[in-house]
């Protein structure tokens, strides 16, 4: 969820956006999108797969692609996009937010994309893409209508200039701050888990 430039009211009643059916259920995905990937990582472990060095290497890329993209996302929104609750203090609309609505999430898809590619369990990667796909779509929901509701058509008017998940080059870019340092710690335990599955990957191609 991205956080930006006006402060948000303290409190703010949701809006018919926040209370559909959809946004409902995409607030529990969101409450609980940290462990939701997990069981999606179980059969590109389990299943048997041919890994070669073609695979290792476009599994980093992707891997790579998807870290400097949620890096830059970050470091423009701060960690507080880290957060289950729906407090939200400003709209980011510059950096990474400029290209696209949700570069979290696009990171995400690279990085997982990438490691189901180390696994070379190549069929489950359009399972995968759905599932991530359908995850997403309704955690988005959720947010889009939290944003509506604390910031009403300032986030509406950013929402009709920025796509939502295929980036494009901002026709008026607005800058802001971004916390490289701080981005760069937060994601420390994030790059932890890329090398425990890299390992988890390796062990996989020695010994099945």
């Amino acid at each position: 969820m991205t956080s930006a430039t006006t402060p948000a009211p303290a409190v703010v009643e949701p809006c018919a956006a926040e209370c559909t059916r959809a946004a409902k259920f995409g607030e529990v995905l969101f409450r609980n999108r940290g462990w939701i990937p997990v069981p999606f990582i179980v059969v590109p472990l389990l299943v048997p797969g041919v890994q070669a060095l073609n695979t290792w290497i476009i599994a980093l890329v992707l891997v790579l692609i998807g870290e400097a993209i949620r890096l830059a996302g970050v470091a423009a929104a701060g960690t507080v996009t880290r957060r289950r609750s729906r407090t939200v203090q400003r709209l980011v609309d510059y950096g990474a937010f400029a290209w696209c609505r949700n570069p979290l999430y696009v990171g995400n898809w690279f990085i997982w994309m990438g490691f189901i590619v180390a696994s070379g369990v190549l069929w489950f990667l359009p399972v995968a893409a759905l599932l991530f796909a359908v995850e997403y779509y309704f955690i988005v929901r959720y947010e889009e209508g939290v944003l509506e509701s604390i910031f009403g058509q300032e986030y509406l008017t950013y929402k009709s200039q920025t796509p939502r998940w295929f980036p494009r080059p901002p026709k008026n870019a607005s800058s802001g701050p971004h916390a490289w340092g701080e981005a760069i710690w937060s994601e420390r335990s994030t790059v932890l888990q890329y090398i425990a599955l890299g390992g988890a990957f390796y062990l996989k191609a020695r010994f099945m």
